[in-house]
């Protein structure tokens, strides 16, 4: 499995864009799934061609909630790419007509190996991968409770890792995770990597994440 984050609010490789949002692009196996579409679809494609991946080569797009720093990138990539599937939450309100749309409630499994915890607390999905070393979630921004995420996602799987915004999780809620990449939205960066300086890694535009 490999994640590359492609929109976030720092940038980790020179010559990216930053700006208020997230997005990042999943490869698990042959599917490639694009978490998110960041705040402006400019700077989405821009940095997604930065980075050599081609919209095109997107099978699926995944909204984790519906707010404008994670939606607001749709309608110029399904200009460049509009044949895909869209998993998103009930609460989702698409700024452009999509089709290929399926809205997901609860639990489910997506795809082998490939999940989401459903919208919980009635604003935010994540998605679960299962990888060799356990479950890792891709998290927009964390606006349910930590413990929440967490508990929905071990009914998949061991738990690893976490990528994605925390919002304002606490460290503590943490301490079942062997792998934190903490990214937009996140109040309590610096108070995370302290706690957990071994598990602890950067985020930013241009980061990529390989997990067996």
């Amino acid at each position: 499995m490999r994640v590359t984050i492609v929109y976030d609010n720092t940038t980790y490789k020179g010559g990216l864009n930053s700006d208020w949002g997230f997005a990042g692009v999943v490869e698990y196996g042959r599917r490639k799934i694009l978490f998110d579409t960041g705040a402006n679809g400019s700077i989405l494609l821009s940095n997604m061609r930065d980075l050599g991946i081609e919209p095109k080569e997107i099978d699926e797009v995944f909204i984790s909630h519906n707010h404008h720093d994670h939606t607001g990138g749709l309608p110029l990539f399904l200009g460049e790419n509009s044949n895909v599937k869209i998993w998103s939450p009930p609460s989702f309100r698409p700024p452009v007509r999509v089709e290929g749309a399926e809205t997901l409630v609860g639990p489910a499994k997506l795809h082998k190996g490939v999940y989401t915890t459903g919208e919980l607390e009635g604003i935010e999905q994540s998605l679960c991968l299962e990888t060799e070393r356990g479950i890792v979630v891709i998290a927009g921004c964390s606006h349910p409770s930590m413990r929440n995420i967490l508990d929905t996602a071990s009914k998949f799987g061991e738990l690893y890792g976490i990528i994605g915004g925390l919002h304002a999780t606490k460290p503590s809620s943490l301490d079942r995770l062997k792998f934190i990449c903490a990214t937009h939205c996140t109040k309590r960066k610096s108070e995370i990597k302290s706690m957990y300086p071994d598990r602890y890694v950067q985020g930013g535009a241009g980061r990529e994440i390989e997990i067996p």
